[in-house]
Protein backbone atom coordinates (compact mmCIF):
# COMPACT_ATOMS: atom_id res chain seq x y z
CA UNK A 1 0.00 0.00 0.00
CA UNK A 2 1.32 3.48 -1.26
CA UNK A 3 1.87 6.07 1.46
CA UNK A 4 1.07 9.29 0.56
CA UNK A 5 3.80 12.06 0.76
CA UNK A 6 3.37 14.89 2.82
CA UNK A 7 3.01 18.01 1.26
CA UNK A 8 5.62 20.82 1.38
CA UNK A 9 5.19 23.26 4.73
CA UNK A 10 4.19 26.64 3.68
CA UNK A 11 7.69 29.01 5.10
CA UNK A 12 5.85 31.52 7.59
CA UNK A 13 6.85 34.35 4.91
CA UNK A 14 4.80 32.72 2.34
CA UNK A 15 1.63 32.14 4.11
CA UNK A 16 2.07 35.80 5.46
CA UNK A 17 2.06 36.98 1.70
CA UNK A 18 -1.02 34.75 1.08
CA UNK A 19 -2.49 35.91 4.42
CA UNK A 20 -1.81 39.51 2.67
CA UNK A 21 -3.69 39.03 -0.39
CA UNK A 22 -6.52 37.21 1.06
CA UNK A 23 -7.00 40.19 3.14
CA UNK A 24 -7.20 42.31 0.09
CA UNK A 25 -9.43 39.87 -1.49
CA UNK A 26 -6.91 39.11 -4.32
CA UNK A 27 -7.92 36.79 -7.14
CA UNK A 28 -6.70 33.28 -7.19
CA UNK A 29 -5.15 34.55 -10.59
CA UNK A 30 -3.29 37.39 -9.18
CA UNK A 31 -2.34 35.38 -6.17
CA UNK A 32 -0.57 32.62 -8.53
CA UNK A 33 1.00 35.42 -10.23
CA UNK A 34 2.46 37.14 -7.12
CA UNK A 35 3.59 33.94 -5.35
CA UNK A 36 5.59 33.17 -8.79
CA UNK A 37 7.03 36.27 -9.55
CA UNK A 38 8.19 36.32 -5.64
CA UNK A 39 9.59 33.03 -5.55
CA UNK A 40 11.48 34.32 -9.09
CA UNK A 41 12.90 36.75 -7.26
CA UNK A 42 13.92 34.40 -3.84
CA UNK A 43 15.77 32.11 -6.55
CA UNK A 44 17.81 34.75 -8.06
CA UNK A 45 18.91 35.81 -4.76
CA UNK A 46 19.74 32.43 -3.33
CA UNK A 47 18.21 33.28 0.32
CA UNK A 48 14.90 34.35 1.86
CA UNK A 49 13.39 37.86 -0.16
CA UNK A 50 12.95 39.74 2.84
CA UNK A 51 17.05 39.26 3.22
CA UNK A 52 17.45 41.50 0.27
CA UNK A 53 19.26 45.00 -0.15
CA UNK A 54 18.50 47.71 -2.81
CA UNK A 55 21.38 46.39 -4.74
CA UNK A 56 19.90 42.97 -4.99
CA UNK A 57 16.68 44.65 -6.81
CA UNK A 58 19.10 46.59 -9.04
CA UNK A 59 20.91 43.47 -9.97
CA UNK A 60 17.51 41.75 -10.57
CA UNK A 61 16.33 44.15 -13.20
CA UNK A 62 19.35 44.40 -14.72
CA UNK A 63 19.10 40.92 -15.50
CA UNK A 64 15.91 40.31 -16.48
CA UNK A 65 16.26 42.82 -18.94
CA UNK A 66 19.68 41.92 -20.37
CA UNK A 67 17.98 37.98 -20.93
CA UNK A 68 15.25 39.46 -22.64
CA UNK A 69 12.10 39.31 -20.49
CA UNK A 70 9.46 41.16 -22.15
CA UNK A 71 8.46 44.75 -20.63
CA UNK A 72 4.90 43.79 -19.44
CA UNK A 73 6.59 40.47 -17.37
CA UNK A 74 9.25 42.83 -15.98
CA UNK A 75 6.38 45.26 -14.80
CA UNK A 76 4.18 42.54 -13.90
CA UNK A 77 6.79 41.40 -11.24
CA UNK A 78 7.76 45.18 -10.15
CA UNK A 79 3.69 44.59 -9.01
CA UNK A 80 4.27 42.17 -7.33
CA UNK A 81 7.47 42.62 -5.14
CA UNK A 82 6.14 46.11 -4.55
CA UNK A 83 3.24 44.25 -2.69
CA UNK A 84 5.23 42.16 -1.39
CA UNK A 85 8.00 44.27 0.11
CA UNK A 86 5.57 47.13 1.34
CA UNK A 87 2.53 45.30 2.92
CA UNK A 88 4.24 41.60 3.81
CA UNK A 89 7.48 42.39 5.21
CA UNK A 90 7.02 46.56 5.81
CA UNK A 91 9.76 47.98 4.04
CA UNK A 92 8.51 50.72 1.67
CA UNK A 93 11.68 51.72 1.44
CA UNK A 94 12.73 48.72 -1.12
CA UNK A 95 9.58 49.42 -2.84
CA UNK A 96 10.87 52.54 -4.62
CA UNK A 97 13.75 51.15 -5.69
CA UNK A 98 11.98 49.12 -8.14
CA UNK A 99 11.18 50.59 -11.52
CA UNK A 100 8.35 50.08 -13.76
CA UNK A 101 9.46 50.22 -17.28
CA UNK A 102 7.54 52.66 -19.80
CA UNK A 103 6.84 50.83 -23.53
CA UNK A 104 4.21 51.75 -25.74
CA UNK A 105 0.76 50.20 -25.82
CA UNK A 106 -0.15 48.39 -28.34
CA UNK A 107 -3.55 49.53 -30.00
CA UNK A 108 -6.68 46.65 -29.36
CA UNK A 109 -7.79 44.43 -32.42
CA UNK A 110 -11.32 45.21 -32.73
CA UNK A 111 -14.34 43.52 -34.47
CA UNK A 112 -16.46 45.87 -36.44
CA UNK A 113 -20.32 45.03 -35.30
CA UNK A 114 -21.12 43.16 -38.46
CA UNK A 115 -17.76 40.72 -37.53
CA UNK A 116 -19.09 40.29 -34.02
CA UNK A 117 -22.35 39.05 -35.08
CA UNK A 118 -21.06 36.43 -37.34
CA UNK A 119 -18.56 35.34 -34.64
CA UNK A 120 -21.54 34.93 -32.34
CA UNK A 121 -23.70 33.21 -34.67
CA UNK A 122 -20.88 30.94 -35.80
CA UNK A 123 -20.70 29.30 -32.40
CA UNK A 124 -21.57 25.77 -32.36
CA UNK A 125 -23.97 25.99 -29.30
CA UNK A 126 -26.15 28.09 -27.14
CA UNK A 127 -23.71 27.48 -24.10
CA UNK A 128 -20.79 28.26 -26.38
CA UNK A 129 -22.52 31.48 -28.11
CA UNK A 130 -24.02 32.68 -24.71
CA UNK A 131 -20.70 32.82 -22.72
CA UNK A 132 -18.99 34.96 -26.01
CA UNK A 133 -21.77 36.93 -25.78
CA UNK A 134 -21.44 37.72 -21.66
CA UNK A 135 -18.03 39.02 -22.86
CA UNK A 136 -19.61 40.86 -25.62
CA UNK A 137 -22.74 42.29 -24.07
CA UNK A 138 -21.21 43.08 -20.89
CA UNK A 139 -17.36 43.85 -21.93
CA UNK A 140 -16.16 40.97 -18.90
CA UNK A 141 -12.56 39.75 -19.51
CA UNK A 142 -12.61 35.83 -20.43
CA UNK A 143 -11.57 35.37 -16.03
CA UNK A 144 -14.45 36.86 -15.13
CA UNK A 145 -17.03 35.29 -17.47
CA UNK A 146 -15.58 31.91 -16.66
CA UNK A 147 -16.38 32.43 -12.61
CA UNK A 148 -19.59 33.54 -13.01
CA UNK A 149 -22.15 31.81 -11.44
CA UNK A 150 -26.23 31.53 -11.44
CA UNK A 151 -26.66 33.94 -8.55
CA UNK A 152 -24.82 37.08 -10.16
CA UNK A 153 -27.03 37.29 -12.81
CA UNK A 154 -29.71 39.65 -11.31
CA UNK A 155 -32.73 40.34 -13.95
CA UNK A 156 -34.36 42.74 -10.90
CA UNK A 157 -31.92 45.12 -11.65
CA UNK A 158 -30.40 43.91 -14.97
CA UNK A 159 -27.36 43.62 -13.56
CA UNK A 160 -24.44 41.27 -13.71
CA UNK A 161 -22.47 40.93 -10.30
CA UNK A 162 -18.56 40.66 -11.15
CA UNK A 163 -17.18 39.11 -7.80
CA UNK A 164 -13.15 39.53 -7.40
CA UNK A 165 -12.38 41.34 -10.71
CA UNK A 166 -9.06 42.20 -11.77
CA UNK A 167 -6.84 43.45 -8.58
CA UNK A 168 -9.52 42.13 -5.97
CA UNK A 169 -12.59 44.57 -7.09
CA UNK A 170 -16.01 43.74 -7.65
CA UNK A 171 -17.97 45.58 -9.91
CA UNK A 172 -21.76 46.07 -11.41
CA UNK A 173 -21.95 45.31 -15.34
CA UNK A 174 -24.28 45.93 -17.98
CA UNK A 175 -27.21 43.10 -18.67
CA UNK A 176 -28.95 44.00 -21.79
CA UNK A 177 -32.42 42.49 -22.01
CA UNK A 178 -31.03 40.61 -25.33
CA UNK A 179 -28.63 39.22 -23.10
CA UNK A 180 -30.78 38.16 -20.33
CA UNK A 181 -33.33 36.18 -23.01
CA UNK A 182 -29.80 33.86 -24.27
CA UNK A 183 -29.10 33.29 -20.87
CA UNK A 184 -32.92 32.20 -20.19
CA UNK A 185 -32.62 29.69 -23.23
CA UNK A 186 -28.85 28.70 -22.16
CA UNK A 187 -30.67 28.04 -18.75
CA UNK A 188 -33.10 25.57 -20.14
CA UNK A 189 -31.41 23.76 -22.19
CA UNK A 190 -28.38 23.26 -19.56
CA UNK A 191 -31.43 22.57 -17.03
CA UNK A 192 -32.49 19.65 -19.52
CA UNK A 193 -28.83 18.64 -19.98
CA UNK A 194 -28.18 18.28 -16.22
CA UNK A 195 -25.29 20.43 -15.53
CA UNK A 196 -27.20 23.75 -14.36
CA UNK A 197 -28.25 24.04 -11.23
CA UNK A 198 -29.44 27.22 -9.33
CA UNK A 199 -26.35 27.20 -6.95
CA UNK A 200 -23.82 26.76 -9.60
CA UNK A 201 -21.66 28.32 -12.16
CA UNK A 202 -23.27 29.46 -15.27
CA UNK A 203 -20.64 28.16 -17.92
CA UNK A 204 -20.08 24.95 -16.29
CA UNK A 205 -16.80 22.97 -17.46
CA UNK A 206 -16.37 19.30 -18.60
CA UNK A 207 -16.97 18.47 -15.11
CA UNK A 208 -20.19 20.67 -14.09
CA UNK A 209 -18.53 20.89 -10.49
CA UNK A 210 -15.88 22.81 -12.30
CA UNK A 211 -16.05 26.66 -14.30
CA UNK A 212 -15.18 26.35 -18.16
CA UNK A 213 -11.41 27.60 -18.07
CA UNK A 214 -10.40 30.39 -19.95
CA UNK A 215 -8.14 28.11 -21.95
CA UNK A 216 -11.24 26.45 -23.54
CA UNK A 217 -13.12 29.84 -24.09
CA UNK A 218 -9.97 30.83 -26.03
CA UNK A 219 -10.56 27.82 -27.97
CA UNK A 220 -14.39 28.60 -28.57
CA UNK A 221 -13.45 32.23 -29.86
CA UNK A 222 -10.82 31.15 -31.99
CA UNK A 223 -12.84 28.43 -33.95
CA UNK A 224 -15.90 30.67 -34.04
CA UNK A 225 -13.35 33.32 -36.13
CA UNK A 226 -12.22 30.95 -38.20
CA UNK A 227 -15.97 29.27 -38.88
CA UNK A 228 -17.24 32.75 -40.03
CA UNK A 229 -13.84 33.86 -41.67
CA UNK A 230 -12.96 36.24 -39.90
CA UNK A 231 -9.24 37.14 -40.76
CA UNK A 232 -8.00 39.46 -37.28
CA UNK A 233 -6.50 37.46 -34.87
CA UNK A 234 -9.30 37.00 -32.17
CA UNK A 235 -9.07 36.28 -28.83
CA UNK A 236 -11.82 36.49 -25.68
CA UNK A 237 -10.45 39.64 -24.64
CA UNK A 238 -11.39 40.55 -28.49
CA UNK A 239 -14.80 40.79 -27.27
CA UNK A 240 -14.14 42.80 -24.69
CA UNK A 241 -12.28 45.34 -26.58
CA UNK A 242 -15.21 45.54 -29.18
CA UNK A 243 -17.70 46.99 -26.38
CA UNK A 244 -16.06 49.87 -25.25
CA UNK A 245 -15.13 50.86 -28.66
CA UNK A 246 -18.83 50.35 -29.67
CA UNK A 247 -19.61 52.23 -26.69
CA UNK A 248 -17.70 55.03 -27.45
CA UNK A 249 -18.37 55.25 -30.93
CA UNK A 250 -22.25 55.26 -29.58
CA UNK A 251 -21.50 58.71 -27.91
CA UNK A 252 -21.27 56.84 -24.19
CA UNK A 253 -19.38 58.88 -21.76
CA UNK A 254 -15.87 57.59 -21.47
CA UNK A 255 -16.16 58.05 -17.42
CA UNK A 256 -18.97 55.49 -17.85
CA UNK A 257 -17.15 53.05 -19.39
CA UNK A 258 -14.58 53.08 -17.25
CA UNK A 259 -16.97 52.05 -14.77
CA UNK A 260 -18.59 49.29 -16.84
CA UNK A 261 -15.09 47.68 -17.43
CA UNK A 262 -14.19 47.98 -14.30
CA UNK A 263 -10.88 50.01 -14.67
CA UNK A 264 -8.83 51.85 -12.04
CA UNK A 265 -7.64 54.55 -14.44
CA UNK A 266 -9.27 56.19 -17.32
CA UNK A 267 -6.30 56.57 -19.67
CA UNK A 268 -6.74 52.32 -19.43
CA UNK A 269 -9.96 53.73 -21.14
CA UNK A 270 -8.97 56.67 -23.51
CA UNK A 271 -7.28 53.89 -25.51
CA UNK A 272 -10.41 52.69 -26.98
CA UNK A 273 -10.19 56.87 -28.47
CA UNK A 274 -7.36 55.69 -31.29
CA UNK A 275 -9.66 53.11 -32.35
CA UNK A 276 -12.86 54.32 -32.74
CA UNK A 277 -13.10 55.06 -36.53
CA UNK A 278 -17.30 56.09 -35.92
CA UNK A 279 -16.48 58.93 -33.34
CA UNK A 280 -13.55 60.02 -35.82
CA UNK A 281 -15.44 60.09 -38.46
CA UNK A 282 -18.23 62.11 -37.04
CA UNK A 283 -16.13 64.87 -36.17
CA UNK A 284 -15.84 68.02 -39.05
CA UNK A 285 -12.33 68.90 -39.62
CA UNK A 286 -11.83 72.72 -39.39
CA UNK A 287 -10.65 72.66 -43.02
CA UNK A 288 -14.12 71.41 -44.12
CA UNK A 289 -15.71 74.23 -41.66
CA UNK A 290 -13.79 77.00 -43.32
CA UNK A 291 -15.08 76.08 -47.01
CA UNK A 292 -11.18 76.19 -47.93
CA UNK A 293 -11.21 74.05 -51.39
CA UNK A 294 -13.55 75.30 -53.95
CA UNK A 295 -14.53 72.25 -56.42
CA UNK A 296 -13.87 73.56 -60.02
CA UNK A 297 -14.35 72.34 -63.76
CA UNK A 298 -10.93 70.89 -65.19
CA UNK A 299 -9.01 72.89 -67.87
CA UNK A 300 -9.48 71.80 -71.71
Amino acid sequence: MNTPLPSAPISPLRQRLIDDMNLRRFSPETQRNYLRDVGRFASFLGRSPDMATAEDLRRFQLEQQESGVPVPTMNSIVSALRFFFTHTIDRPDLARKLVRIAHQRKLPMVLSRDEVVRLLNATTCVKHQAALSVAYGAGLRVAEVSALKIRDIDSERMLIRVEHGKGGRSRNAMLPVDLLALLRQWWTVGRRQGVMHRDGWLFPGQNAMKPISTRQLHRIVVDAARAADIAKRVGPHTLRHSFATHLLEDGVDIRIIQALLGHSKLENTALYTKVATRTARAVVSPFDRRGLFKETEPDG
